[in-house]
């Protein structure tokens, strides 16, 4: 790493000692004071950080500049997406150099019987374009900007949409007349990010959050009316989320309750707003399902994923004239439980159903056909290479001839095709473009097989220059997250190819507590054996090094919000495995925040660590664990935490409090940083071209602590 004076002081925290005490064990927190956003200490203390981490870094503008200057050329500023149609438009979003967000507009299908999507130069005057919403008009005045909802009405005649100005992510509902253009006085304001319309369009469901941001309640508004809205469904479990939207065959409202481990839908005909929704399969402890609506055969039908004595899920179909249903027993098994395959997700259409799994920890696609007599057998699609991530795309319509999907890798950019069910062609419509004469075959990805402590196999996704060495010289970056069951799959990105140029080894570890390997390997990392996560990322960080695509002196780790527990948690268990780690939005305050009930998010985040509060085995163990008291009294890495000072699920003060703590407790090693964005969310700063300046920033950073540039 570059040496660097910095040209202002090391933020010392003041210690204000309080004692957290639970199940017999009392815990000293110095810092918990940080988190009263309304103390002006704690805004000094953040802006006094930001300063210093400005100063350590400075030297480093040049770099960044350059990153950023290479972001910018690879990609097409102004550039538009694969236009996708429904009933008679074609819909689609363009950017324009320069401007920081998307426009979204339509223009008019004009042969009924062509499904190829139009050739339209984003660079010129579209024919008969209609602009519906110019998101750069919605963001001035603004230093921050999110777009929630964006729900166009069956009849296509009105827009409603959603924005965040603050990055708290409680949006404004408004609606737009698309015929003239006119604003409608309805404004909802303190909504959750979504918006869904009844079928006729005279009403709008949407939800609020309660007080821990935890969306709880389901509105109804009658367009054009300033009464108050009707409350549909209140959930007072506070470990359940809930959501409303539409079926794919538009046919169904339906509300959408859950938890980490359990799952209840409730449907409404979207033709009748005002009426009741009915329970489809009501709730049981550890039962997990989905709902989309099928015609097979004849017969409304439900089709559900559900996990019931079926680990990995198995896909059924039900009569939708039998709810509530008092079990699956008498369901149509579609696709059954397998070992070895994590069904996923089910897209539904009038002539085929669209299954999305996972297998040797890979996403992949497969169709079954809806016949006149039923359902045919699943076919997977050949994407044709070994290392991908492929997904459904944007598909509007319910009865289309052609199935939008989308499939990419660490080389091959992000493709858009229409797969044709009856010819089984894959038709490309675009390829994500990369200016400046990228060439995929100069990159090679592997997949890799590390050994964790207990004699597991841990997948590790790596991709490279073909000519980077293989002697233990090259720089090298790793990547996990390892919670939730969400899975890390080997995409392209045109920044990395800012690492990757210099010489840099990318990898993603797929770590238990992800979803790569299936449930079980989700059940493997959470709660009560939350430490595989841990222990298999340093072993992965290990391999890399054994197998000689890097040194630990020249390693890198980074991970984001759950993943940013991750990063704490090797810092402490291996410190001497990185040489520098970046942790954004980190969770390393874990233990604190799942104690408290009256935290954003900490109820339902039970299902997901354990209760500490209730339980003494539980309150040890992620005392064990928990990246802000173990910190200990020996040499770190250097160490990069970026959080936003509005982040509602990891709060500002977590980060703030973790590198406090390591300033005072640390024998060695660091620097440490802190980096506030102090106008934005948990997804961090809005805009591309700010999105292009902050990961740069971080780039910046990770390659002079790797010693490349």
């Amino acid at each position: 790493m570059t040496a660097s004076v910095p040209s202002v002081p090391v933020p010392s925290a003041e210690r204000r000692p309080v004692t957290r005490s639970h199940h017999g064990d009392d815990f000293v927190d110095d810092y918990e004071w940080l988190r009263d956003k309304d103390d002006p200490a704690t805004l000094a203390y953040l802006e006094a950080e930001n300063a210093y981490t400005e100063a350590a870094t400075e030297h480093l503008e040049p770099l960044r500049q350059q990153i950023f200057d290479e972001i910018k050329s690879r990609t097409l500023e102004t550039d538009l997406s694969v236009p996708t149609r429904h009933g008679a438009w074609w819909y689609y979003a363009r950017t324009v150099e320069g401007q920081q967000y998307a426009i979204r507009c339509r223009c008019a299908v004009t042969d009924p019987d062509d499904w190829t999507p139009p050739e339209l130069d984003a660079g010129s005057a579209i024919p008969g374009e209609q602009i519906l919403l110019d998101s750069n008009v919605e963001a001035e005045g603004h230093e921050f900007f999110s777009l929630g909802a964006f729900s166009i009405s069956d009849d296509e005649n009105f827009l409603a949409w959603s924005v965040d100005v603050q990055g708290d992510e409680r949006y404004t509902i408004r609606v737009k007349d698309l015929r003239t253009g006119e604003v409608l006085p309805d404004e909802i304001t303190g909504a959750s990010g979504g918006a869904t319309w009844s079928a006729d369009g005279t009403h709008l469901f949407y939800t609020t959050v309660d007080e821990a941001w935890r969306p709880y309640r389901v509105w109804r508004h009658r367009l054009g009316t300033a009464a108050d809205d009707v409350l549909v469904h209140e959930e007072a479990d506070e470990r359940y989320f809930i959501g409303v939207g539409r079926t794919h065959s538009e046919r169904y409202l339906v509300i959408g309750l859950s938890s980490k481990i359990t799952s209840e839908y409730r449907v409404l005909e979207a033709d009748d707003p005002e009426g009741e929704f009915r329970v489809v399969l009501p709730r049981r402890d550890g039962i997990e399902y989905s709902l989309e609506h099928a015609v097979i055969a004849g017969q409304d039908r439900f089709v559900i994923l559900h996990n019931e004595d079926a680990l990995n899920f198995e896909l059924v179909t039900v009569p939708v004239d039998t709810l509530p249903l008092p079990d699956l027993g008498a369901a149509t098994v579609v696709i059954p439980g397998s070992d070895t395959t994590r069904l996923e997700d089910v897209d539904v259409f009038a002539r085929h159903i669209v299954v999305s799994y996972r297998r040797d920890a890979l996403a992949r696609i497969g169709i079954l056909a809806v016949g006149p007599d039923g359902l045919g057998a699943m076919e997977e699609i050949d994407f044709g290479e070994e290392l991908f991530t492929s997904g459904v795309g944007a598909n509007a319509e319910w009865d289309p001839p052609l199935i939008r999907v989308g499939v990419g890798s660490f080389v091959t950019p992000s493709s858009v095709y229409d797969f044709d069910p009856a010819t089984k062609e894959l038709i490309l419509r675009k390829q994500a473009p990369v200016l400046g004469g990228y060439d995929a075959d100069q990159y090679e990805q592997h997949r890799s097989w590390a050994v964790a402590d207990d004699g597991t196999r841990v997948p590790v996704s790596i991709v490279c220059r073909k000519d980077t060495p293989r002697d233990g010289t090259a720089p090298a970056l790793i990547y996990g997250y390892g919670s939730y069951e969400a899975s890390m799959d080997p995409g392209f990105s045109v920044m990395r190819l800012s690492l990757l140029d210099r010489g840099f080894v990318y990898a993603i570890a797929h770590v238990r507590g992800g979803g790569e390997l299936g449930r079980h390997w989700y059940d493997d990392g959470k709660q009560l054996h939350k430490k595989n996560t841990f222990t298999d990322f340093v072993a992965a960080a290990r391999h890399l090094v054994d197998e000689g695509w890097t040194s630990t002196d020249r390693l890198v780790a980074e991970g984001g919000s759950a993943g940013g527990l991750l990063m704490g948690a090797v810092a402490n268990l291996a410190p001497d495995a990185f040489a520098g780690i970046v942790a954004a939005v980190p969770f390393v305050d874990a233990l604190t925040t799942i104690l408290d009930p009256s935290l954003p998010l900490t109820v339902i985040e039970w299902d997901e660590w354990g209760n500490p509060l209730d339980d003494p085995e539980v309150y040890a163990y992620m005392k064990s664990y928990s990246p802000y008291e173990n910190v200990g009294a020996h040499e770190y890495p250097a160490i990069l935490a970026v959080t936003s000072l509005h982040d509602t699920r990891v709060m500002y003060v977590e980060p703030a409090k973790w590198i406090a703590r390591l300033r005072t407790t640390a024998t060695g090693g660091g620097p440490f940083l802190l980096k506030t964005e102090m106008h934005a969310g948990h997804g961090g700063v809005s805009g591309r071209y700010a999105s292009w300046k902050e990961r740069a920033w971080e780039l910046a950073w990770i390659i002079d602590v790797a010693g490349a540039r």
